[in-house]
């Protein structure tokens, strides 16, 4: 081999090598961690001032609103209140990953009445979900349909629970209900912890859905060689008392 051949033989090899740095960097799995209580709980930042506040040992009885101006919403460290996803995908040269997408756009209530939540709605508004990369972002609001369907949203439709004493202690319960994806709606059984931090209700959760079940069909792109046929449902919700 003589000495150019070896010379452009080293600088292909060196180019591929980094251009699979590159694409490395730019697939990593660097997701954020799932949702959990005590984070959620450390983030609280008290609303003062104004309708829609509440005090400590005011106890639980009452309706309390999604607040989405304590925390802010970082899709990194999120320390607001947000609803999202976790899909397990399979990428090429660089193996399992985890896609997570936010969105801190979330409405909603709660009533609670002599220690059991009678009544809960939490809407989302899809079309702002957010992931680490944004030509992610396209293919997720693609499969959801966001132009046409671009709300999601979860109905309470049984009373729960939530113990002697709510106010003071932490809680966990499971909420039945109507989820409604991609304009599908079925029901659901949503796990979720919930602790009551200097007046503001701190709720965290998580629950599987089969793609299937919502006629909604798993982005791709030349990199995923694939994506899992089902995916978890996350959400960080603050509430504060309403009047």
């Amino acid at each position: 081999m003589s000495r150019t051949v070896k010379i452009v033989v080293g600088v292909v090899l060196v180019l591929v090598v980094a251009a699979g740095a590159g694409i490395w960097w730019y697939l990593r799995d660097d997701s954020p961690a799932a949702v959990d209580l005590d984070t959620a709980s450390e983030s609280v930042t008290t609303t003062t001032g104004g309708a829609g506040t509440s005090t400590p040992g005011g106890g639980i009885d009452g309706t309390w609103v999604v607040d989405t101006e304590s925390g802010e919403f970082d899709f990194q460290s999120a320390t607001g209140t947000f609803v999202g996803f976790r899909v397990e995908e399979e990428l090429t040269a660089i193996g399992s990953t985890t896609a997570v997408g936010r969105t801190g756009d979330v409405s909603g209530s709660m009533t609670i009445a002599d220690g059991t939540l009678t009544e809960a709605d939490v809407e989302v508004q899809m079309a702002t979900i957010t992931t680490d990369r944004s030509q992610r972002d396209s293919r997720v609001r693609s499969a959801l349909d966001t132009d046409s369907i671009p709300t999601a949203g979860f109905v309470l439709t049984e009373p729960v629970d939530l113990g002697s004493d709510p106010a003071a202690s932490d809680v966990s319960v499971t909420a039945t209900g109507e989820l409604t994806l991609h304009g599908v709606t079925r029901t659901v059984e949503v796990p979720l912890e919930a602790r009551l931090v200097d007046g503001t209700v701190v709720v965290v959760g998580s629950f599987e859905v089969q793609f299937s079940d919502y006629d909604v069909e798993a982005p791709s792109a030349p990199v995923v060689l694939s994506v899992s046929d089902s995916g978890t449902i996350e959400m960080q919700l603050l509430l504060t008392r309403q009047g």
